[in-house]
C-alpha cells in the first residue's frame, strides 16, 4: 500500500497536523513560519520531530 499507508500514514498524518497548527498559533514572524510549514510538508516526518525540538517554545509553563 505504499511506504506510508495504513496506520503509520495516519499516524504520520496527524503528527504533520499537529506542527502545523502549532506553527500558526507560535508568535514566529510570517517568514519563519512558512519556512518551518515548508519543511514539514516536504518532509513529513523528519520535519514535524524537527519542529517538536527546535521550534519557538510557548511562554506558557
Amino acid at each position: 500500500m505504499g511506504r506510508y499507508g495504513g496506520i503509520g500514514g495516519l499516524i504520520l498524518l496527524a503528527l504533520d497536523v499537529w506542527a502545523i497548527l502549532h506553527i500558526f498559533q507560535s508568535r514566529e514572524s510570517n517568514g519563519a513560519k512558512v519556512g518551518w510549514t515548508v519543511l514539514v510538508l516536504a518532509l513529513p516526518m523528519v520535519g514535524a520531530i524537527v519542529w517538536y525540538f527546535f521550534g519557538p517554545r510557548s511562554s506558557e509553563t
